[in-house]
């Protein structure tokens, strides 16, 4: 005779509307429930949002080129108003732009998942003051994401190594790799 299993009731808290309430859950489920992401989430700070800032970075910047990616970035200045020093983010921010020529609604938003994901687990620590803006290839949709992660770290170290370099560079007048602009 078929017999029913016992289920495992839990409490949850909703994190954008505030809503409570109680799910229900087989206690022999292979779901997990998380306890929450924010430790290891894309922090707002380290996102570049502003259309402004895009603009500033593409205008500019520079590049990296790899196999599915470009990496247009830009080492941030700090800005003075009046003779007072304004509050500039600390370390890397990230943009993503995926064109529509990537494909549909439905790749776009899985590359830039894919991407995003790929940019929280080799994001370097707060060593360069840069905007980074990262904007795949079609090849990225058919990509390992062993390689992806691999391009973006490699990215990263070449982004790293040609600002550090820039440092000493810049008061010679550097304007060799500047990005042509028609």
């Amino acid at each position: 005779m078929w017999r029913r299993r016992p289920r495992l009731r839990i409490r949850v808290l909703h994190k954008r509307s505030g809503i409570r309430g109680t799910v229900t859950v087989p206690r022999t489920s292979n779901r997990t429930v998380k306890a929450g992401t924010a430790g290891n989430a894309f922090p707002r700070g380290a996102r570049l949002l502003r259309h402004a800032d895009f603009e500033r970075v593409y205008k500019s910047g520079r590049r990296h080129f790899s196999a599915s990616l470009t990496a247009f970035y830009l080492e941030r200045q700090s800005a003075t108003v009046g003779g007072a020093e304004m509050r500039t983010p600390q370390g890397l921010r990230v943009g993503f732009t995926v064109g529509r020529a990537l494909g549909g609604a439905v790749e776009r938003n899985r590359i830039k998942r894919r991407m995003r994901e790929a940019v929280r687990l080799s994001r370097p620590p707060f060593g360069i003051a840069a905007d980074v803006v990262m904007n795949p290839k079609k090849s990225l949709l058919t990509a390992d994401f062993a390689d992806l992660l691999n391009e973006v770290r490699r990215a990263f170290v070449v982004i790293e190594q040609k600002l550090a370099g820039q440092g000493a560079d810049s008061t010679a007048g550097e304007s060799g790799s500047q990005m042509p602009r028609a």
